[in-house]
């Protein structure tokens, strides 16, 4: 989120820096922003005058009874419910403009830092290092896919039948080879750079994604979940509760006033505290209607809070497209001591993206899954350590393919290619010989306070003195999958077999040779 006071201060400011992100008219963009701006402090205005003129004319209420004047008294007190109109319309029109003022402002990406080069897409990228020399082959190198195919431990079409595409399933030595390249990665970045290993959840909720700034202006991109009831408790058959009607509690003769409740709760999601006392109600005469089912009576113990029940029945789960999304949300809602930072973090998970843009792109291989290994690096620091965090998470990450001994370059992207929340990013593309071009394999950003103001992040420095935002930091260090590409490619033999790198040697159990 971005600080609406900074905005009314200095417009033109963000009116420039906006305008050298693709896609984004700035100028009216920030016209918009103050526009809505100016409703929410009209709209507080206009409610702290209601306030005023109900408290001052409730006191005179009293003093118009206690001189027995009740015409005063009645004249008072229909201005008082009059204010009260007024505070109720004037809260109604704030809510609204703030909410349509917060959602634009929640849907602009970060400022790109000064010296971050000016361009619209990738052909203004900067290359600030190239890192070894492609191998020159005596024969004509394979498509990682044909490689893993030949060698019998790549299979996409099996994948394919139980997930569709962009799936793969890898077998044998290449199961063990990305399984040693996770170890390989994780053991650098935590003994060697003194990164934190950390295992997160795998699905959070829709505050974790507007957080690291995945919503609102992403989620074509992300795997929603619903929640459902444990199959294994009910006949194996997996009960969506908000369908409930069509399943669980077909043939009964109370389905359709649990489905009445179940539409009934599905209005009723809003924070509006006129709601809460019919929410709780709803509740509770829900989880009763769900507890006299003899083959629900496990329920009874699961459920036994009100507001869990509720929690249940409206949450949405996301798969995190990046471990960013969890290691950064540690830190959500906290004020940390100085002493703390910086934090570094690591965690190798499965990511999950639905690639909802990239339909025809690399529609062959393992480029561009919906599912792959991923081992992330996140930091959190004082703002004045970040500019020096970024080159050193940089490094971290350049190290894995050094060790590797994978050709490769670091880019520093200019400001219209750069991700959503980054104020400077270095991305590291590895050397394809099949593809004759370097392809990204990491990505390090810095993204300053941006997540920290939507997560409400922050730190203080001393006992007594006002918390400040911390900055955050994210990179790959690597992705898992796309260095196995580079690895299959890179060190592939005229035979079909494949090389293993030295350093992997050891997590191979001394295997050298695939194949």
């Amino acid at each position: 989120m971005h600080d609406i006071r900074a905005i009314r201060e200095n417009p033109a400011a963000y009116e420039k820096a906006w305008g050298r992100r693709s896609g984004i008219d700035a100028k009216s963009v920030v016209a918009e922003i103050l526009s809505l701006d100016t409703e929410v402090r009209k709209a507080i205005q206009s409610k702290e005058a209601g306030e005023q003129a109900r408290n001052a004319k409730s006191k005179e209420i009293g003093k118009a009874k206690a001189s027995k004047d009740e015409t005063l008294a009645a004249k008072l007190m229909a201005e008082v419910a009059e204010a009260k109109a007024t505070i109720d319309e004037a809260g109604k029109a704030e809510a609204e403009a703030i909410a349509k003022r917060d959602y634009l402002l929640a849907s602009l990406p970060n400022l790109p830092m000064d010296d971050v080069p000016d361009g619209k897409d990738e052909h203004a990228n900067k290359v600030m290092r190239t890192v070894g020399t492609p191998r020159q082959f005596n024969f004509q190198p394979k498509d990682h896919a044909d490689i893993g195919e030949g060698l019998k431990m790549m299979d996409f079409e099996v994948a394919a039948r139980m997930s569709g595409a962009r799936f793969v399933v890898l077998k044998e030595q290449l199961a063990k080879l990305e399984r040693a390249l996770t170890a390989f990665m994780l053991d650098v970045q935590t003994v060697e750079n003194a990164y934190s290993e950390t295992a997160v959840p795998l699905l959070v909720k829709e505050h974790a994604m507007r957080g690291t700034g995945q919503l609102p202006k992403f989620a074509e991109d992300l795997f929603q979940t619903k929640p459902f009831v444990d199959p294994s408790k009910i006949g194996r058959t997996e009960i969506d509760l908000r369908q409930a009607t069509k399943n669980l509690f077909k043939q009964r003769a109370y389905a359709e006033s649990v489905r009445l409740l179940l539409e009934e709760a599905g209005q009723l999601w809003s924070d509006d505290p006129d709601k809460a006392t019919r929410k709780s109600e709803l509740a509770a005469e829900l989880k009763k209607r769900l507890v006299e089912m003899p083959t629900h009576e496990d329920l009874k113990d699961h459920y036994t809070d009100v507001g869990e029940l509720l929690d249940f029945l409206r949450s949405d789960f996301y798969l995190i497209p990046t471990a960013e999304v969890s290691l950064t949300n540690i830190v959500r809602e906290q004020i940390l001591d100085v002493a703390q930072l910086p934090m570094r973090m690591t965690a190798a998970t499965p990511c999950f993206r639905s690639e909802a843009g990239s339909a025809g792109r690399d529609t062959k291989g393992m480029i561009r899954m919906h599912q792959f290994i991923k081992v992330e690096l996140v930091s959190i620091t004082k703002p004045e350590d970040s500019d020096a965090e970024l080159e050193r998470m940089t490094r971290c990450a350049e190290g894995i393919l050094e060790r590797l001994e994978l050709p490769y370059r670091t880019m520093m992207l200019c400001a219209g290619d750069m991700g959503f929340g980054a104020r400077k990013t270095y991305d590291l593309e590895v050397w394809l010989p099949s593809q004759n071009t370097y392809r990204e394999i990491s990505s390090c950003s810095t993204c300053g306070d941006f997540q920290a103001r939507r997560m409400d992040a922050r730190f203080r420095r001393a006992q007594g003195e006002k918390p400040e935002f911390v900055h955050t930091l994210n990179g790959s260090g690597l992705a898992v999958g796309r260095t196995l590409v580079a690895i299959l490619e890179n060190y592939q033999e005229e035979d079909g077999r494949v090389r293993v790198p030295k350093a992997l040697i050891p997590y191979m159990g001394n295997l050298e040779v695939i194949g």
